[in-house]
């Protein structure tokens, strides 16, 4: 209740549109979700869309941006557009921007020199502060759902994860935990240039991850530690481009040099409630794993 009275109970009632970015993604899809029941008007932002947007044709932004008020920020991995599109949202009257940027941004030597997704998050962060546009920045740590939805899931279902994580933590926060304070900075007042850390409840090795997993959908799962020369050399074998599987092997890395296994405040900050926990994650996710 300190939040809502601090927030006054302001909430951004319009009947612009509100854009999300990802639309169709691990957040962006729970953000879309969240906003159509609550009857705020969404506008979906993919290139199959109406209108059609796609990050690579910037003759598709104007008609994306079109009458939009806010915009829910999903920016494109490895690419330095996230500057040009708040610019041109900026121009077109948009009035608020909530950015999925990611943890490690201000930590020095988090991120390899060439890790592309760093360089994406920094530049973006640095323009959404420079728009002149109110905005908020979400820093979630890793997604609990790559082991459900996204990247982890193949291996999940393999039996066998395996990765150069070594003993490192992590503390993996729930997608749902991140749509909801993207919907509350995206239709409340109150969220003004903050930035919010976003972790779950407690930290947990691969190894206690694929565990509870393990047990929760009485699969055989293991997970098996690797150096990085030994992934990016399995990757590469496997036919990914050197360059991406140096790059994934530099996305890991940050929890096994224990740099992932802190807990973050910023879904207290936001929601005024602790993140979910791993376990409720896998409790609400286990039909996935029986596809």
């Amino acid at each position: 209740m300190d939040r809502l009275a601090r927030r006054g109970l302001a909430c951004l009632m319009t009947k612009h549109p509100i854009l999300v970015t990802g639309g169709t993604g691990k957040s962006g899809s729970r953000v879309v979700s969240r906003l159509r029941a609550q009857g705020a008007p969404v506008r979906v932002a993919s290139r199959s869309g109406e209108p059609a947007f796609d990050w690579h044709d910037r003759t598709t932004w104007d008609t994306a941006l079109e009458g939009v008020e806010a915009v829910y920020l999903v920016p494109l991995d490895g690419q330095l557009l996230t500057r040009p599109f708040v610019e041109r949202a900026a121009q077109l009257g948009v009035e608020r921007v909530v950015l999925l940027s990611g943890r490690g941004v201000d930590v020095p030597g988090y991120s390899g020199e060439a890790n592309i997704a760093g360089a994406t998050h920094v530049d973006g962060e640095s323009a959404v502060r420079e728009s002149g546009i109110a905005w908020t920045i979400l820093r979630p740590a890793w997604f609990a759902q790559n082991f459900s939805e996204g990247i982890f899931r193949d291996a999940i279902l393999a039996g066998e994860l395996r990765l150069p994580a070594g003993d490192g933590a992590a503390s993996f926060v729930d997608a749902e935990d991140i749509a909801a304070v993207a919907v509350a900075a995206l239709t409340e007042d109150g969220h003004g240039a903050q930035t919010y850390e976003l972790s779950g409840s407690r930290a947990l090795t691969i190894a206690e991850a694929v565990t509870e997993i393990s047990e929760a959908t009485g699969r055989r799962i293991r997970y098996v530690p690797l150096s990085p020369g030994e992934f990016v050399t399995e990757l590469t074998g496997q036919g990914w481009p050197a360059a991406e599987a140096e790059d994934y092997a530099e996305a890991v890395s940050p929890i096994r040099r224990g740099m992932d296994s802190h807990i973050s405040d910023g879904v207290w900050r936001a929601l005024g409630r602790q993140p979910r926990d791993f376990t409720d994650y896998v409790k609400a996710a286990v039909k996935t794993w029986h596809d």
